[in-house]
Formats: C-alpha cells, sequence, structure tokens
C-alpha cells in the first residue's frame, strides 16, 4: 500500500499470543477501525501474531500487516518498525504492549512520528511519549512518570469499542425475573482454563433451564477437554470458537462471566451484569473499580476462587431482576461507546 499524502495514518505496533492474550491487539483493532472511517488513512500492523485467528481477522478488515518473527526488545523488532515509519513519515504509532519501553517510544519520536502509548499500569519508570491511553476505571488513580507536555487520556470515557458495538448505541437491555442465559468469556487466550472453572460452576446452580455459552478464543489451548465437559454437562453449554459476534453475544445473555480484562468495557457498554474474575495483575484494579460501581461482582483473584465461589456469585445475581437493573443501567453510564472516536479525534487534530 503507496501512503496518500494527503490523509493522515497509523502505525500499530502491538503483539498476540497464548501467553499475553489478545487483548492489546483487539483493543487497538477498535481504534483502527474509527481512525480508517475517519480520515480514511492508511492502517498499518506491525505485529508478532502468534494467533492465526487475529492474524485472519486483520486481514479481512483489509489492513496492512507487517509481521515480526522477534519481539522487542530483540533488534530485529526495531528494524521493521522503523522500516514502516519511513515508510509513512509523521504517522501517529500506537504502541501498546508491556515489553516495549521509554527506550523504545523514544526511537520511534526520534525518527519523526508521535507516540500514543495505550498503557493499564504505568509499571515503566517512564514514559517518552506524546500521549497515553489508560482507559481503565483506575487510570486517575495511578502515577505516570512522564514529559510535562505528555497529554493524558484517562478513563472509561476512551474505551476502544470495536465498529459492532459502536452500531448499538440505541440498544437497551431487557431484564427478565430471572437470568438464564449465561455468557462465559475469560479472554483470548484463557491460560489458567478459567472457562472451565466456570462451566463447573454454572452446573452447581440451582435454577431449571440454564442456557450457557462459553466463548473460547482464538488462543485457547484447552477445547478439547472444554468439550468434553460441555457434552458431558446436565447444562445446555455451547462452545463458540472465535467469535466474531461478541455483541450479538452479549446481547443475547442475561449475565456473563468474565476475566476482568478489556471484555469488561464491552460488558458495560451492553449493560450485562457480570461477575469477574482477576486472572493477571493489570487486571485487578479493574475488578475492583467495577465491584465498587456496581455494574460487577468481583470475586477477585482466580487462584483464590473456588467452583463454589463462583457459584455464590452467580446465585446472588441470576434471580434478583432489581440488582440486575441497576447493574445494567450502570453499566451503560460506565461506558457510551464513544471512546475509539475520542481518540482518534483527539489523534487527528494533532497531524
Amino acid at each position: 500500500m503507496v501512503a496518500d499524502a494527503l490523509k493522515p495514518n497509523l502505525i500499530v505496533r502491538a503483539d498476540a499470543n497464548p501467553r499475553i492474550g489478545s487483548g492489546h491487539l483487539m483493543r487497538s483493532v477498535a481504534l483502527a477501525q474509527t481512525w480508517r472511517a475517519q480520515t480514511g488513512g492508511a492502517v498499518v500492523f506491525v505485529t508478532n501474531c502468534e494467533i492465526e485467528a487475529l492474524r485472519e481477522k486483520l486481514q479481512t478488515e483489509a489492513f496492512e500487516i507487517c509481521e515480526i518473527e522477534n519481539s522487542y526488545p530483540h533488534a530485529a523488532d526495531w528494524t521493521r518498525t522503523r522500516e514502516v515509519l519511513e515508510k509513512y513519515p509523521e504517522a501517529w504509532c500506537v504502541v501498546d504492549g508491556y515489553h516495549f519501553d521509554a527506550a523504545f517510544h523514544g526511537k520511534i519520536r526520534k525518527n519523526g512520528s508521535r507516540v500514543l502509548a495505550i498503557d493499564d499500569t504505568a509499571h515503566l519508570d517512564f514514559y517518552d511519549a506524546d500521549a497515553i491511553l489508560n482507559q481503565n476505571i483506575n487510570a486517575d488513580g495511578l502515577q505516570y512518570d512522564c514529559a510535562k507536555d505528555t497529554i493524558l487520556l484517562f478513563g472509561t470515557s476512551y474505551a476502544l469499542l470495536r465498529d459492532e458495538f459502536a452500531r448499538r448505541q440505541t440498544w437497551r437491555r431487557e431484564i427478565p425475573a430471572v437470568a438464564r442465559k449465561i455468557l462465559i468469556t475469560m479472554g483470548g487466550s484463557d491460560f489458567y482454563n478459567l472457562t472451565l472453572k466456570a462451566i463447573r460452576a454454572v452446573e452447581r446452580l440451582a435454577i431449571e433451564n440454564l442456557e450457557v455459552r462459553a466463548v473460547v478464543g482464538a488462543g485457547n489451548p484447552h477445547y478439547a477437554e472444554l468439550k468434553e465437559s460441555a457434552d458431558c454437562s446436565p447444562v445446555h453449554i455451547s462452545l463458540i470458537q472465535n467469535a466474531n459476534n461478541m455483541s450479538e453475544l452479549m446481547a443475547w445473555a442475561d449475565a456473563g462471566v468474565s476475566a476482568a480484562g478489556s471484555t469488561c468495557w464491552e460488558l458495560a457498554f451492553m449493560q450485562l451484569p457480570s461477575v469477574l474474575i482477576v486472572s493477571a495483575e493489570n487486571q485487578k484494579g479493574l475488578a475492583e473499580g467495577l465491584g465498587a460501581t456496581g455494574f460487577a461482582e468481583n470475586l477477585g483473584w482466580f487462584e483464590q476462587v473456588s467452583e463454589t465461589d463462583l457459584a455464590n456469585g452467580l446465585s446472588g445475581i441470576l434471580p434478583d431482576e432489581k440488582r440486575r437493573r441497576k447493574m445494567s443501567e450502570i453499566g451503560r453510564d460506565i461506558v457510551d461507546g464513544h471512546g475509539a472516536r475520542r481518540v482518534a479525534e483527539f489523534l487527528n487534530r494533532r497531524t
């Protein structure tokens, strides 16, 4: 693809694999979709993506893909990234991943591009970025060391949702007397197989006619075990691999069980009362924040959550219509669905 000198371009540097999951890459897809719709400019993903379904997603979206075999801090990463930056001079470069540091950010800026660092944890000693995006509910409580002129885009008003969610702005949830349709979504890889724990917890519930749809992400290595469990379950359980209709699945459900990652912003926007499990350190503040608002039931760190704990959490939500109605209302108040548009407009104004 040849850059159009009259249109602003966007470079995304993000990876995906079973260990780090798909969240870094997928939230950048949301921004990229909106950027292209707003500006008509090129979008290039520079990525080490080990999950085939995600590579196919980028191809389906017709984004340009520059694949990297060895990720930073390997020297080959910067060599490939620099080649793309020089092809698209003065483009914004979105950098999303915990393995990128201030030195990597600084190289991009010295090369003539601006850096938007997407972050959740303020883990770096210094952020050499033009802007930092933290879309989480606890962002204001973190301390970022950065230059005084670095612009901070903090909070859920900047939550990055893909097109399929943005199209549901006018949709509103109906609240049944008893929630019987449960969506389980534990992220793109679910390294600890929390989906199986959730399935077994649902089997403990004393509610008749339950229907479960469990999303098995593109990087999930546990499918065979999950299928065996679902096939033998007394509850009607459907496994859905590589779902490309998450907004539809969330609209179908009456309640959700989820890892406390970026999917939470989709759940909140879709007004889906949810039980959350923390499966990574960077999810802790997010889960605590959402639990404090009343939108979700935060069960805490996954190793300390038993099947009984999870079943009890669901038992406190499924039969309680009043509570679920309130949770639903809080969700849409937290995430209004315009976050990707706000971020894209910010970047475009400074192009």
